[in-house]
């Protein structure tokens, strides 16, 4: 780029000092970014060291952060304590159950609110929208009522039967989605002699898929985590989420300065692996689905 100043005289500016600010101001975020990410996993990584220590080296001061021996049996001698198998067992089932039912309960609700024109659908959307000014908390007692009376107590169904009606935030989520895809689709379709039915599978699921893979993690990681209902529903023992089982059994490790936190730690991290393998597998479905639905609603 070049600035006339007059007939005979030019002004180029540097190429040389413009490329070494430019360097410096990328590796000045770089720098910002990679202090703010070991802030955040910090955490993550004091959990690993302390999973690989013995247990008294836990109780050092000062504290050394990396282990002078790794003690992998930890890990055996974690999920045996809390007897891990089982309770991660019945986690899968039920959060699996949560997760196929709110995905495609939210997904059909929405696909009916927004590609189909009936009466009444505006006000239903409103509706669907004002019960998430209501915590989740007011609803406890009255469900908590509901389900003693049908027998459902200390079972699963209190657990993931919910989520087959719908989650009005994916709701509304997939609804802000289906609006961004034109309605032409679904008249070219109805040409050729498709139905509703088929103009979801065939049409919808696969245009919608950062959208549906987004609330697969979101409901994955909600339920996986959940203990405050398996808290209420669940009373045997044999029945309870890994959630229950971690917060329960860990008294097995009591004491106050004979805890046994290098075992506790270790149970810890096998805990949180699926919902990260989930989320480091789909995040690209993930931060895709995010940016898509900002930019649908700012239309």
């Amino acid at each position: 780029m070049r600035v006339t100043l007059s007939d005979n005289e030019t002004l180029v500016p540097s190429s040389g000092k413009y490329r070494n600010w430019r360097i410096f101001n990328v590796s000045v975020w770089y720098i910002i970014i990679a202090v703010v990410s070991i802030s955040m996993l910090f955490p993550l990584l004091w959990m690993l060291t302390i999973a690989l220590k013995g247990n008294n080296d836990v109780y050092k001061i000062p504290p050394e952060f990396f282990p002078r021996e790794f003690h992998w049996d930890n890990f055996i001698k974690g999920v045996q304590a809390i007897n891990f198998g089982p309770l991660f067992l019945n986690t899968v089932i039920i959060t699996v159950l949560s997760t196929i039912g709110s995905v495609a309960s939210s997904m059909l609700v929405a696909y009916g609110l927004s590609r189909i024109r009936f009466p009444g659908r505006k006000v239903w959307f409103y509706l669907f929208i004002g019960s998430m000014m209501l915590p989740g908390i007011v609803g406890l007692i009255p469900l908590f009522h509901l389900y003693l009376n049908l027998n459902m107590y200390d079972t699963w169904f209190p657990l993931f039967l919910p989520a087959f009606f719908g989650n009005p935030l994916y709701i509304f989520l997939a609804r802000q989605y289906y609006l961004s895809i034109p309605y032409s689709l679904d008249e070219a379709a109805k040409i050729d002699g498709a139905n509703h039915f088929t103009i979801f599978t065939r049409i919808m699921v696969p245009l919608t898929r950062p959208i549906w893979i987004t609330m697969i993690i979101m409901t994955f990681t909600a339920s996986w985590n959940d203990y405050l209902n398996p808290l209420v529903y669940l009373y045997t023992d044999s029945k309870w989420t890994l959630s229950l089982g971690m917060a329960s059994f860990s008294g097995a490790f009591a004491g106050v300065a004979t805890t046994q936190w290098n075992l506790y730690m270790a149970t810890n991290l096998l805990y949180m692996l699926p919902p990260l393998i989930i989320f480091f597998v789909a995040q690209r479905y993930f931060i895709q689905g995010l940016s898509s639905l900002g930019s649908t609603t700012q239309k």
